[in-house]
Order: C-alpha cells, then sequence, then structure tokens
C-alpha cells in the first residue's frame, strides 16, 4: 500500500489490519525520521497511551491508553462508494481483466479474436449496476463518494442503501453520495464514527424521499440530530441507539412525520426528557430499552384521564430500566392510543414473584393494551385480570373508605392514585361481593379448591357431575381427569364454562397450559363439555 498520506488525513477514519480508528495527528514524532500518523482507536485494547510520547503531547484521547502511531504505510483510508459496490457484486475491471482470454476462440490452428468484447461486457456491467434497488456494503472500507455524478449514472435504481461500518468521517461524505440517489428511501450508516453539522445548513432535496433512517453507534448528539432534521421531510423511522445522548430538546417543525423513533441504550438523565418529544404527532413507535429512565410521568392529566401527550404512541418498549414504581404502570392508562407494551427486566417487576399474576396486574390497570411482552392479550385473559384485580384489593378498597352503598363510597385519594383503573372495575363488573373477599387468598396458593358442575350440553344422557378441583390445576389436567370420567381423549375435548355473573355467555378454556384461576372461574360456575 502506498505511503502517501491524503491531504485532509487529519480527522479521517482508517482501518489497520481489522482495528478502526481516527488520525488524530500527522507529523513528525522526533527522535525518529519520517510521518507518523497518531491515532485514536475504536477498541482503546489496541493502544498504547493518550497521545503523549516522551514527555510531549501530541494529541487527545479519551482514554488513557486508547491512541497509539502508525506509519502511513499501515493505513487503510478506504475505498469511493462505487468501487466498493462493484466489489462487493463482482462487477469490478479486475475480474473482466481476468476473462481476457475468453474474447478468443480456436477454429482447428486458427485463432479467432471477437473485437468490441470489452465494450460489451461493460455494456453488461452497466445494465447489471442500474437493476440493482437494494444495496449493501458494509465493512467494505467506503470512506467518500468518488468521482462526481458518477454514481447517478452507473446505479440510477437504488432506493435502499447499508452503509454501515466502513470509514465515512463525516456527515457530508454521506449527503455527497446520497445526493446522486434520486430515489433513497432508506440508508443505514451506524457505525461510523462520524461529525455532524454544529451549527444550521442549507436545506436541500438530497433526502426529500428518505423514510428510514439508521444512525446508531455514530456518536450524533440529539442538537445535532436536530440541525440535520429539516434534510429528512418524509422521515418516518429513526433510530439513535448508542449514542451517549443524554439530554434532547423539542423538535420545532422537524421530524413531524416521524412513526418511530428508537433511542435504546442512550443514558438518558431522567424520565422528563420524555416530555420534550411528546407533541410529536404521528409517533407510533417509542423504543427506550435500557436508556436508565426510573420513572414515567405524564403531570398534564389526573387520574382517570388521557395525556395529550405521545398522542398517536402505540407501541412503547421500556425493558431493562429502572422503574422501580408501579405508578409508572399507572400512567401508561394515561395514554390515548397505547397498544403494545414491552416491560421485562424492570425493578418493579420484582415485587411480585408469580410472573402470571404480574402480568395479570398490568393488564388490568392498562385498559386498552392488546399485547404485553410480545404475548398477545386475549379478551378472556383481560376479563379475568380484571376480576381478579378487583378481588385482590377489594379488602384494601374498603379500608380506605370504599362501600357497597355508592352515596357512602368514597376511597381516600391514596387508595385512588394507587389503583386509578379500581372504580372503572367496579362500574364494568360491579363492587365485589362481600363473600368474594372473605378471606381472600393470593393467587399464589396452590391447593385452593374449587366446587364445579362438569356437564355435557351434547350428550343428555351424561348427568351432570359436581367435582371440587384446585384453581391451580391447569386445563390439560382436567382433559385429564374428564378422560377418566368420560372414556374421550383429550386432544377430542372442547372445553369452556359458565358463570352467573356472565349471563348466558360462554367462556371458552382454549389454553391447555393455563390454570383455571386464570380463566377466574369460582365456586359454583359449571364446565361444559363437548366432543
Amino acid at each position: 500500500m502506498s505511503a502517501r498520506v491524503p491531504p485532509d488525513a487529519l480527522g479521517r477514519r482508517l482501518l489497520c489490519g481489522t482495528e478502526y480508528g481516527t488520525v488524530r495527528y500527522v507529523g513528525s514524532v522526533p527522535p525518529t525520521a519520517g510521518i507518523w500518523l497518531g491515532v485514536e482507536w475504536d477498541d482503546p485494547q489496541r493502544g498504547k497511551h493518550d497521545g503523549t510520547y516522551e514527555g510531549t503531547q501530541y494529541f487527545k484521547c479519551r482514554h488513557p491508553r486508547g491512541g497509539s502511531f502508525i506509519r502511513p504505510n499501515k493505513a487503510n483510508f478506504g475505498v469511493d462508494f462505487l468501487t466498493a459496490v462493484k466489489d462487493r457484486y463482482g462487477l469490478n475491471d479486475e475480474q473482466d481483466v481476468q476473462r481476457g482470454t475468453e474474447n478468443t476462440l480456436v477454429f482447428g490452428k486458427k485463432t479467432v479474436e471477437f473485437v468490441g468484447m470489452d465494450s460489451i461486457a461493460e455494456q453488461q456491467r452497466q445494465v447489471q449496476l442500474n437493476q440493482l434497488v437494494d444495496i449493501s456494503v458494509r465493512e467494505c472500507a467506503v470512506s467518500h463518494a468518488g468521482q462526481k455524478e458518477e454514481i447517478s449514472r452507473t446505479c440510477a435504481n437504488i432506493r435502499h442503501i447499508n452503509l454501515s461500518k466502513n470509514l465515512i468521517s463525516s456527515w457530508e461524505t454521506v449527503t455527497a453520495i446520497a445526493s446522486q440517489v434520486q430515489k433513497l428511501e432508506t440508508l443505514n450508516i451506524s457505525e461510523n464514527k462520524m461529525t455532524f453539522p454544529s451549527t444550521s445548513t442549507f436545506v436541500s432535496s438530497v433526502f426529500s424521499k428518505l423514510r428510514i433512517l439508521a444512525l446508531n453507534q455514530t456518536e450524533i448528539t440529539w442538537t445535532e440530530v436536530l440541525l440535520c432534521a429539516p434534510g429528512w421531510p418524509a422521515l418516518e423511522e429513526l433510530y439513535l441507539t448508542s449514542n451517549n445522548i443524554t439530554v434532547l430538546e423539542r423538535p420545532d417543525d422537524v421530524l413531524q412525520t416521524l412513526k418511530l423513533l428508537d433511542l435504546s441504550d442512550n443514558q438518558l438523565l431522567d424520565g422528563s426528557q420524555l416530555h420534550l418529544i411528546a407533541q410529536l404527532p404521528r409517533l407510533e413507535q417509542l423504543i427506550l430499552r435500557n436508556t436508565g429512565i426510573s420513572s414515567i410521568h405524564f403531570p398534564d392529566a389526573g387520574f382517570g384521564c388521557k395525556t395529550k401527550m405521545f398522542p398517536s404512541l402505540k407501541h412503547l418498549a421500556i425493558n431493562d430500566n429502572k422503574i422501580s414504581q408501579w405508578s409508572s404502570i399507572n400512567e401508561l392508562e394515561k395514554l390515548p392510543s397505547l397498544r403494545s407494551l414491552q416491560c421485562h427486566n424492570n425493578p418493579f417487576m420484582d415485587t411480585e414473584k408469580n410472573p402470571e399474576t404480574l402480568r395479570q396486574l398490568i393488564i388490568a390497570k392498562i385498559s386498552q393494551l392488546e399485547v404485553l411482552n410480545k404475548s398477545e392479550v386475549l379478551s378472556a385473559e383481560r376479563k379475568g385480570a380484571e376480576l381478579d384485580y378487583r378481588k385482590i384489593f377489594g379488602n384494601d378498597w374498603l379500608a380506605a373508605g370504599g362501600n357497597w352503598n355508592p352515596e357512602k363510597n368514597k376511597p381516600s385519594e391514596e387508595f385512588l392514585a394507587a389503583h386509578p383503573r379500581y372504580a372503572a372495575l367496579c362500574l364494568k363488573y360491579g363492587a365485589p361481593e362481600e363473600g368474594e373477599l372473605k378471606g381472600r387468598q393470593p393467587l399464589t396458593l396452590k391447593n385452593q379448591l374449587l366446587t364445579l358442575t362438569i356437564k355435557c350440553p351434547e350428550k343428555p344422557e351424561q348427568k351432570p357431575v359436581e367435582k371440587k378441583l384446585p384453581e391451580s390445576m391447569t386445563i390439560q389436567r382436567v382433559k385429564g381427569l374428564l378422560y377418566r370420567l368420560l372414556k374421550i381423549p383429550g386432544s377430542e375435548l372442547k372445553l369452556s364454562y359458565e358463570s352467573s355473573k356472565l349471563e348466558g355467555k360462554e367462556v371458552e378454556l382454549d389454553n391447555d397450559l393455563k390454570p383455571l384461576q386464570f380463566y377466574s372461574i369460582e365456586n359454583g360456575d359449571c364446565v361444559l363439555v363437548r366432543w
């Protein structure tokens, strides 16, 4: 490799073997002769010092041992975009040179050369490049755009580009490439440590059709996002994971078309930072995994009311955070459009050891939830969760001033703050009856027995049977019991149940792995068996 140092080497990204780094110094390092490159390595393990050598500081590093010097002939400053595309897709000139002998044919002792075969190969190559719509040049050492207009001449139909983990040093380079791709819809430039504009820039139409942009691990700040955002008028999905973003600002007149925002693995200062992006009108999906937030609060709405924040938000991911209080889950009920929640690995989940009970509590607290932790919330599960919630906290409700007489029913503010949906559940199902609350045992108790009537409605010759079954018994085991009674294989049995509270409705017992308590079956209910 040539030892020539590019004139703009300072600040450029480079490869040395398989190690990525940024040039922080170009020049001599006495007492040695010749030119050296001072490099800050992405992996500090590759370095030797902080840019100081023999008492002289040549450059600075974030890590005390993140830097070292290399000779220019060890540095790979990368290739232009089109060269990388041709290499990746086997359409470069060298391969035609290797095929040069194919341009001749031998008839007996006479060799016939086909004139113009090179130009035909060139035409075929152009056609193939022009057919490319989705291009990935990940880890191809792309560092610059190349000759002006060459990309647009050669690859006119590109719509999707993956430029992740290359040697792009600045947003300017990205713009130079994208300016030649008229139909660009998706762009992934993650894992390129680059510089971004620090002041407002001229808004061009380069990214006018861009819908999806990934800027993960690029060291971009939220301020820089907002400075670039006027150039993304149609952007719908923005991925910004692992960028050390700690503080957000209100996006005035930008990002108004955004439907998905991923801020995972950025340690936000606190949960109130979310208020600054809460007015994005079309935001449907917000991903906040491992962002360090410990609470969520929507102060503009009281309990039982909907917030004006995040008006379109349907999907929220808050896994791997520090949320310790159930009050934050109560707050999510205020979101008017929320349908899906992921909340694994938060301290509040440690307050309940039974995962089934934990799931029921969350479902009961958020009325519109349709998917919880990637598992669908079925109508029977919701009904069971809400009925159980009403019972579990019934004694607390009474102790706090709740009463079966509507005129005397005045639960304390403290109770309503802890259980903001309780009043709505009482309206939906009626207040819990005194019999339901007497000696109410926790859901985790294995041996609580239910007295159930078992009927076969389509087989009148089978007389109803009364059985005492533990509420922890799974539907599968119930079918096993019925097999012994009826001699019908469990796989052929279809179970449902009727309750006096459901007035003629049947609830299917459709999940063999769930216990009876999951469906909120109670003493005196009737299990219906069909086959």
